[in-house]
């Protein structure tokens, strides 16, 4: 039961980060705000100039209270900005769109946002926004439990110097990365930056904010099991919230202090501050206050032997549990074989052959008088040590041979050639087949030198191979910056499609994560993905620099999905929606008109079916805790 408090413990705190930021970030790119109701009364009426339309637009996204809405006029926007090629306004529809995606707690998707918004501005607008969208995406990747990367953006924004101008917003940004740190057990680091953000909430008397970060170091001194401290400074926390009424985080507050009281063996104290939590989360029906209230006081009475009062409470937590949340879903992750036997076996061979040389020396010298004889004995030692090497390069060879064909070839392929000679071309019912482009790689390959084109190339392909590779896909060629591979082919994976858009998520997020990382001369790209499934025939041709290649009309029909997607997006045919839809949302893109193929059906691949649920249920809970200041 412990593991689960901490569970749900731990994903109580973004909540109050997200109210704070969403109010920073309206007061900074909203600053002159007018009612929403007047503005939509004119765009439901049509009592508009048609030239003033993006404005009206503009101003319900940015203003709207109500995330949903706000989504749809930013969506409106970017589509009536791209029809007019309003790069201005294609930038703030980018921009709107993140916010609400991220007050929806849709954290991948509002990321995707945030980076369209940097493509159209190179995030230039002023340097105090772009703090705030830093900071805003770090809290994105936090609520995917990326922490790695919530660091970094965290670090980003802070180090911006404009930053130093807003100490509201400095302070924030410092008690926030705190609270990462904090999140990952490294109450030392935490309380570094928690003192950095209370001296600043102290430089301008902001009372709400020394409280929040009042109970971060409480949180951070009870990691470290001084209970004493953590006491003092959460007691100080909940007497300014209760002042100003910030119930929400006076219930966690107060759940926080009933843990440090448990972990102390105060357990009288530990239920009377666990059942004030819970008095104030029902009053104001706080759900996941509510389930995690009811948990600390199960904990709390099975310590004290009364199980019935514990089985009562922890049945209410499962109820508000299950209405907030759903199970989490575990990543798929590739394990590693180890070597361990066949290490052994080496070892037992070297130590035999150090015996067999050890007994032959022995010979030599006992029949030092001997000459025939010892004569005998080296010139057998030489003819089975040359046999012996020469039998041991022949297996070597052999090995580096069919390695080599595994590189090339499936493995079943392989092993046919080897056997036979030839390979038979084979029909398969279902294959799923991958094209990937490089966006504007012909303009970018006139200004890099030959040596910089092929290593950037390189670089890509190389992690596009270890994404492949870790769901049994098969590379099938590279045609310049194009890349094809293929699922299917071995008759073991039935999933080959699931595996095709996996493979293709984590290469798009590879792409974009590159785009932050520093390549030297090397360029940045974005990339276009398409895939389709369908029957092909798959073949070896040549005879001295033979090839695996596949044919058919699918293949052609994946070409066309790749080359009709767009920048970061995967473009999928009716043929691998039909049979992904209910693992992943797609949005339907329409018929569109392809070379030499007509009209076609096609949709984007917008997230994995899971990891919707969980943005929409699990990701919110988590985060109720993250002690920031609302303003």
């Amino acid at each position: 039961m412990n593991y689960e408090y901490f569970s749900v413990k731990n994903k109580t705190v973004m909540v109050i980060t997200m109210a704070f930021f969403l109010t920073l970030c309206a007061s900074i790119f909203a600053q002159n705000q007018n009612p929403t109701d007047s503005l939509e009364t004119i765009i439901r009426g049509g009592n508009y100039d048609e030239a003033n339309k993006l404005n009206l637009l503009k101003q319900l996204s940015v203003h709207h209270p109500n995330p949903e809405k706000k989504l749809a006029y930013a969506n409106e926007l970017l589509t009536l900005a791209m029809a007019l090629d309003s790069t201005l306004y294609i930038s703030a529809a980018y921009l709107e769109k993140g916010n609400a995606l991220f007050q929806k707690g849709d954290f991948s998707l509002a990321i995707d946002s945030y980076l369209e918004y940097g493509k159209t501005t190179g995030f230039e607008e002023s340097n105090e926004e772009i703090v705030v969208i830093y900071g805003t995406m770090a809290m994105c990747y936090e609520g995917m439990g990326d922490s790695k990367m919530a660091i970094k953006y965290y670090q980003r924004a802070i180090n911006i110097p404009e930053i130093e101008k807003d100490t509201i917003l400095l302070a924030t940004n410092l008690e926030n990365l705190g609270y990462t740190y904090l999140v990952l057990k490294l109450p030392d680091s935490a309380l570094i930056y928690f003192n950095k953000s209370g001296l600043l909430f102290k430089e301008i008397n902001h009372e709400i904010g020394l409280a929040y970060n009042l109970a971060n170091k409480g949180a951070a001194w009870a990691q470290l099991k001084n209970f004493e401290k953590a006491e003092l400074n959460i007691h100080k926390s909940i007497e300014t919230l209760e002042e100003y009424g910030h119930h929400r985080a006076l219930c966690d507050v107060l759940i926080e202090s009933s843990e440090i009281y448990f972990l102390n063996e105060k357990f009288d104290l530990a239920s009377e501050f666990a059942n004030r939590g819970l008095d104030i989360a029902k009053a104001n029906n706080f759900k996941p206050q509510i389930s995690a209230a009811n948990l600390q006081l199960s904990k709390i009475y099975e310590k004290l032997e009364t199980d019935n009062q514990s089985l009562d409470f922890y049945k209410d937590y499962i109820v508000y549990r299950d209405s907030i949340r759903n199970p989490n879903s575990i990543q798929e992750i590739a394990n590693m074989r180890a070597d361990f036997e066949v290490s052994l076996k080496q070892t037992e061979v070297d130590l035999k052959q150090s015996e067999l040389d050890l007994n032959e020396a022995k010979v030599i010298l006992l029949n030092e008088q001997k000459s025939n004889q010892r004569l005998l004995i080296l010139t057998m030692v030489v003819i089975l040590g040359m046999t012996g090497l020469y039998y041991w390069n022949i297996h070597k060879e052999k090995r580096k041979s069919d390695d080599l064909l595994l590189n090339i070839l499936p493995k079943k392929t392989a092993e046919e050639l080897k056997e036979n000679g030839m390979v038979k071309a084979k029909k398969f019912e279902s294959v799923t087949i991958m094209f990937t482009d490089f966006q504007a790689f012909t303009k970018y390959s006139h200004t890099l030198s030959p040596e910089v084109l092929v290593r950037t190339v390189d670089y890509y392909f190389s992690k596009f191979d270890e994404i492949i590779e870790k769901y049994s896909l098969e590379k099938i060629k590279t045609i310049g910056d194009a890349y094809m591979c293929a699922g299917g082919l071995n008759s073991e994976s039935p999933d080959h499609h699931l595996k095709i858009v996996k493979a293709a998520f984590e290469i798009s997020e590879f792409i974009k994560e590159s785009k932050f990382s520093d390549l030297g001369e090397m360029a940045h790209f974005d990339i276009r993905i398409g895939i389709n499934t369908g029957p092909v025939v798959a073949g070896v041709v040549g005879k001295k620099k033979f090839a695996y290649d596949i044919w058919g009309d699918s293949v052609n029909v994946a070409s066309r999905m790749e080359s009709n997607s767009q920048a970061g997006r995967i473009n999928v045919s009716e043929n691998t929606y039909q049979l992904i839809k209910n693992e992943f949302h797609c949005e339907y893109r329409g018929e569109i008109e392809v070379k030499n193929k007509g009209l076609m059906k096609m949709y984007f691949v917008e997230s994995s079916k899971v990891t919707s649920v969980i943005n929409d249920t699990q990701i919110k809970p988590k985060s109720i805790k993250k002690t920031t200041i609302p303003i």
